[in-house]
């Protein structure tokens, strides 16, 4: 199985974009605004759909029929185990950085 470290500096997109996903298939404007609610910084469409096709490419998001002129997206189940195992790994990191700032 590939991750996300594959995605370099695109990495942080296709995160935000795998995390909009979790609960719920979603067109790009709505996660736009799902992503300016949880980073309160809105990606710009170059960004947003650059990494939506280059998640779909991996096999990690779905493209659903349109809906009313809108293109939705669900994540797979590649998708989901990737989003696992990249937020495991950064509560790892969170916490060992945590930890040893309460000690120094």
């Amino acid at each position: 199985m590939s991750g996300l470290t594959e995605f370099g500096r695109f990495s942080e997109p296709a995160l935000l974009i795998l995390v909009s996903l979790a609960d719920g298939p979603k067109h790009g404007y709505a996660m736009q605004d799902d992503i300016a609610a949880l980073t309160k910084e809105r990606p710009g469409p170059g960004t947003l759909y650059g990494a939506i096709r280059r998640l779909e490419e991996q096999g990690f998001i779905q493209a659903l029929p349109e809906r009313e002129r809108r293109k939705p997206y669900q994540l797979t189940d590649s998708g989901r185990a990737a989003l696992q195992a990249e937020l495991a790994r950064m509560r790892a990191v969170a916490s060992t950085g945590l930890r040893r700032l309460a000690l120094s």
